[in-house]
């Protein structure tokens, strides 16, 4: 399915003066992607196949296209002065409307250190300098499915690093299925959805985001749906009869659902009443019963103190086990899942206070919405997008900025947003992943491969392939 936007459109207004404003004599214009640090110390690569197949890919340039560009940015700038139809009728001419650019990338699934170079994208045709940062408007939304991908990532290495301190062995098995992508309601678009539920599944399965298992078979080959998810109550159903009704109805969703896993929002009313006398007196025989598991969700209050007294109740109605790392663990016909006010800082404490509870993590599953999806922004893992190297007149030119601001003393300092000069590569050495230039002699063959060259895909990775490559490792959780 090829995007119905209109491809001359896709950049910030200010981008169509720049064919102009370049120094005479500028015949290439090469810039690069990284992640300049953030709230990671590293970021997960994925997105951009999407981008590539999606908006780039064959031919992007039409008569018609042009032609409607030329009457909307006429109107833009209240001046012909600006937008030369030219530039676009010689890409539509020579290549077919396909688009004289050479991007390389690490393969998505990679894990790279923040300060690194991720792509590069360079014009293969001198006429069309202009072009590469034309480009940046687009390309630099995979900052998106990246920041997804390695907010994802961080919290499975949380959930492995408490299953592997309080967690029974055979429980291991289900960390796939403890982070659950909830957070399709909670984005901006459905292709948002796609792509930051796609980004969910490279290290989790759970999700209720349907586009995300879409967005991987449709672009990335995925063998399989990889979003899994089970019945659930919302409140909707849980609030039906009212708040005398309420037993009524989780028997009703017990006797529904007599096997496998059934979750049921238990906070309508009273939660504490509701793990107590209903879940725990009055239909405890009904799901201890059940060849299926109960995943009980309080859905209001602080996450960590309504989870303790939860446990509490619970393990005071249902009774536990010690697994042999000494935590209690709740029969297997009763889970807890926590979807509410959930983001890294609060599961990192949630899993905190359980394990100073004795509470095994394998006892609670977790549902991420907007914080998820939604509550990342670029800065999130500080994207830049910059040029570092040109050809002016014939001669190559180290392109870089180094500004100065001031400190909270008013001293004169370097900033940040220092960006690299010249050409790139990313070599893996021994001690990790380092950005060089492009001419320096290392030994080590660059980690970018060429994905996209004067509109064709070069280079493609399945979702199989790039779910293995981001694998959290015992080395990464011992780092």
């Amino acid at each position: 399915m090829k995007t119905q936007e209109n491809f001359v459109l896709l950049a910030d207004a200010y981008k169509y003066s720049h064919h102009k404003l370049y120094y005479p004599g500028t015949t290439k214009i090469y810039s690069y992607l990284e992640s300049r640090g953030g709230q990671f110390d590293e970021t997960t690569f994925f997105g951009l196949q999407y981008f590539l197949k999606y908006y780039l890919e064959g031919q992007v340039i039409t008569k018609e296209k042009i032609d409607e560009a030329e009457e909307f940015l006429t109107q833009v700038f209240g001046r012909t002065d600006v937008f030369d139809r030219s530039k676009f009728d010689y890409i539509l001419e020579k290549y077919n409307g396909r688009l004289p650019v050479r991007i390389k990338a690490v393969p998505e699934g990679t894990v790279v250190p923040v300060n690194n170079v991720l792509m590069t994208i360079e014009n293969t045709d001198p006429e069309c300098f202009w072009l590469s940062n034309f480009l940046e408007t687009l390309l630099m939304q995979v900052w998106y499915p990246c920041t997804v991908a390695t907010v994802s990532r961080e919290v499975r290495k949380i959930v492995e690093e408490y299953f592997e301190e309080t967690a029974s062995e055979e429980s291991k098995a289900g960390i796939d299925f403890v982070l659950n992508d909830f957070g399709f309601r909670g984005v901006s678009s459905v292709e948002s959805a796609g792509l930051g539920g796609a980004a969910h599944l490279i290290s989790f399965r759970g999700s209720d985001t349907l586009m995300g298992s879409m967005m991987a078979k449709r672009y990335y080959d995925a063998q399989k749906v990889y979003g899994l998810s089970v019945p659930a109550t919302e409140h909707s159903v849980c609030t039906l009869l009212g708040e005398e009704g309420e037993l009524e109805v989780f028997k009703h969703i017990l006797k529904t659902f007599p096997t496998g896993v059934v979750a049921c929002v238990s906070d309508s009313f009273d939660i504490f009443r509701a793990c107590s006398e209903y879940w725990g007196t009055e239909l405890k025989d009904l799901v201890l019963s059940r060849d299926g598991v109960l995943v009980i969700r309080p859905d209001s209050g602080d996450p960590v103190f309504t989870l303790l007294r939860v446990f509490d109740i619970l393990f005071t109605k249902f009774g536990y086990t010690i697994n042999k790392k000494g935590y209690k663990v709740l029969p297997p016909q009763v889970r807890v899942i926590q979807g509410d006010g959930v983001n890294v800082p609060a599961i990192r404490s949630i899993y905190g206070a359980l394990k100073v509870n004795g509470i095994s993590a394998e006892n609670l599953v977790l549902g991420m919405g907007g914080a998820l999806l939604q509550k990342v922004d670029r800065d999130t893992q500080k994207f830049a997008f910059k040029c570092s190297y040109a050809e002016i007149n014939g001669k190559p030119v180290d392109v870089q900025k180094h500004p100065v601001e001031l400190d909270t003393h008013g001293k004169l300092v370097q900033s940040f947003k220092k960006s690299k000069a010249g050409q790139l590569k990313l070599i893996r050495t021994d001690e990790g992943f380092q950005t060089v230039r492009k001419e320096t002699p290392t030994g080590y063959e660059d980690q970018m491969i060429t994905v996209f060259e004067n509109g064709a895909i070069m280079n493609t990775s399945s979702f199989e392939e790039i779910k293995e490559r981001a694998v959290v490792t015992a080395v990464q959780l011992i780092s």
